[in-house]
């Protein structure tokens, strides 16, 4: 069943500088999307218009039917997406589990656990975590969500192969048990092999692969 529809889309920055022409895809429940595209094709930004980061030039975005416009980019952001930065955007005062803990009434050490987090770490302020940690705590948080949706920008960038792999499993968990829509940006095209849908973005459009 689709989430989310979108229509037409259309982003520049000017007149000169066309991001997307006229993007048509719908997204759906229970499945992983990755985004492939060079450095510039606008993964990133079409990540930040299915979150309501931002608003398209032309065309709209849906969320079960309703324009994100329409429903409030705010609140959209508030009830439906979690998301995962490059850039983890952690409360830098605050630990892990304090972390988790706000975008989750669910108690935050079994998911920081699974994600391979020690009990001293997880009590540790997240500045004083190394960049591999804080990127387990982004994701740790954004798993701990209840919106249906979660978008994630290079979640394993930092990462090594086997940790990457292992962050790749519960995602994709995440998804077909726990019916979530999993829209993931990345430059790896062995992370995209394991997604159900790749969608690559060339001169402003949009390719779709349906592997499963």
């Amino acid at each position: 069943m689709s989430i989310l529809e979108i229509k037409n889309l259309k982003y520049a920055y000017s007149r000169d500088s066309i991001v997307f022409k006229n993007i048509n895809v719908n997204l759906e429940e229970g499945k992983v999307y990755s985004i492939l595209g060079h450095s510039g094709s606008g993964k990133t930004t079409f990540l930040s218009l299915l979150g309501g980061l931002d608003t398209p030039t032309e065309g709209e975005i849906l969320f079960k039917g309703e324009n994100i416009e329409n429903y409030g980019l705010a609140k959209h952001r508030k009830d439906n997406v979690s998301f995962i930065f490059q850039s983890y955007n952690l409360i830098d005062y605050l630990t892990p589990m304090e972390n988790v803990s706000i975008a989750s009434k669910l108690p935050p050490k079994p998911i920081l656990e699974k994600l391979g987090l020690t009990d001293k770490e997880m009590k540790r302020n997240v500045l004083k975590l190394s960049g591999g940690q804080q990127q387990r705590v982004a994701i740790a948080r954004a798993l701990a969500s209840e919106a249906p949706v979660l978008l994630a920008d290079e979640p394993t960038g930092n990462l090594d192969e086997d940790t990457a792999n292992s962050i790749m499993e519960i995602l994709k968990d995440c998804s077909h048990k726990m019916n979530k829509c999993v829209v993931i940006v990345t430059h790896s095209k062995d992370l995209a092999k394991q997604t159900d849908v790749i969608l690559r973005l060339r001169r402003g459009e949009l390719e779709i692969e349906n592997r499963k």
